[in-house]
């Protein structure tokens, strides 16, 4: 890969992720703060990320994959997406703003694909080269919340109340646009499929890989897999209200400590598979979502400030023991002619149905615990999704009987 190729890919990481944190991480205290979203609608407002992850295989396999060049369809979608983005942050209310998330969302989602798609074509050895370019969007997703919090002030206390946060949908929008002209010049990655090819639904939703679930191990993870995302939801949708509310300066910032902590352990998963095995590591992921709920609950924004800070850091753990270490898990169970179902079913499963029960069920709890005064009860907030994962915990341990510890190491190292 030439410097060029690897310029243009590196920026399009970094742009894919800057978009999704420019708006997305401040979203809960924008919809609560300035449009006076109930619980219910913002749950709503973030269930978009699920119906996007649920029809994104439909538009990747009918249409990226037999018919149009990946960076063609990246360039339109971003191109449209700038204008959606520009309308959400026109939109008055909620209910205004709902539709044009929602057709955004389901045009974004699709992307993440796309940009990897695009990706690993330039490359001769993805396993070593993939990591250099993917880190450019965490490193796009750091820099929006930096750009918030220290360029433009957009999530101090007066700035909230001024309804600044508003300000977050039209610098996604801007990036949008700059990353769908960018993407016409990206290198050209033809469509895989034979358009004459035969379309089969099941083999797009990950459906083929129903058969794996006669695995009862398999069938433990993939539900627990399913439930652990009811308690990530309340991360994405309460964390940065709560934050904020805590008292802490410049939430969005504070909380790219999560994304760099991501970093840094995903570096770890190969030790931890190759000494302690798949299912020590995967219920480390688990029970680390029960510590940073109760952090959450019982730490506060002044004297005990630095629990809260533990609870983001606690993110690279939270994600990718668990995450990371479920797709590695699943890679090796599936087999070469599954592999690519059981990553959708996975998708589908945790990002689309999981979160989608887990976006609802926060947005439930969040309207039952609020006070006379209008303020919120944080610490019953918390400490449910601290109890449903310990619980998920607890299913697993007793469950799953780790068989195949030697096989899934040899796939991690």
């Amino acid at each position: 890969m030439n410097s060029t190729t690897r310029f243009k890919l590196s920026a399009m990481m970094f742009l894919e992720f800057f978009i999704w944190g420019a708006w997305f991480v401040s979203l809960g205290t924008y919809l609560g703060t300035t449009l006076k979203a109930s619980g219910a609608e913002t749950g709503a407002v973030f269930s978009t990320q699920c119906w996007g992850a649920i029809i994104a295989p439909f538009i990747v396999g009918l249409i990226a994959d037999r018919y149009f060049n990946a960076e063609k369809i990246l360039a339109i979608i971003h191109l449209i997406g700038a204008v959606l983005l520009y309308q959400a942050y026109k939109a008055p209310d909620v209910s205004v703003l709902y539709p044009y998330i929602l057709g955004y969302m389901i045009l974004y989602m699709p992307t993440l694909a796309l940009v990897n798609s695009v990706s690993f074509n330039q490359m001769q050895d993805p396993e070593k080269e993939f990591g250099k370019i993917r880190v450019w969007g965490t490193i796009g997703w750091i820099i929006a919340g930096v750009s918030i919090s220290y360029i433009f002030s957009w999530d101090s206390e007066i700035s909230i109340r001024a309804g600044l946060l508003r300000n977050t949908f039209l610098m996604a929008s801007i990036a949008s646009l700059i990353l769908g002209i960018l993407s016409f010049t990206l290198p050209k990655t033809p469509p895989k499929v034979d358009k004459s090819e035969k379309i089969r639904i099941g083999e797009l939703l990950g459906f083929d890989a129903l058969k794996l679930l006669k695995d009862k191990n398999f069938a433990v993870f993939f539900i627990s897999a399913m439930l652990i995302c009811i308690p990530l939801a309340f991360y994405y949708q309460v964390a940065h209200p709560y934050l904020e509310n805590s008292g802490i300066s410049n939430p969005t910032v504070k909380m790219t400590i999560g994304q760099i902590s991501e970093a840094l352990f995903l570096l770890l998963i190969p030790v931890f598979f190759s000494k302690y095995g798949f299912k020590k590591t995967i219920l480390v992921g688990m029970i680390a979502w029960s510590v940073r709920y109760l952090l959450f609950a019982f730490g506060n924004g002044n004297e005990l400030s630095f629990m809260l800070y533990i609870g983001i850091a606690l993110h690279g753990i939270c994600y990718d023991f668990f995450f990371v270490s479920g797709q590695i898990y699943t890679n090796s169970k599936a087999g070469e002619k599954f592999k690519s179902s059981a990553q959708g079913l996975i998708t589908l499963a945790t990002y689309g149905v999981g979160m989608l029960i887990g976006f609802q069920i926060a947005g439930l709890i969040s309207d039952s615990y609020l006070l006379a005064d209008g303020t919120k009860d944080y610490k019953m907030i918390w400490i449910i999704p601290a109890g449903i994962a310990a619980a998920v915990f607890l299913l697993f341990a007793m469950l799953f009987n780790d068989k195949t510890k030697s096989e899934i190491e040899a796939k991690a190292i």
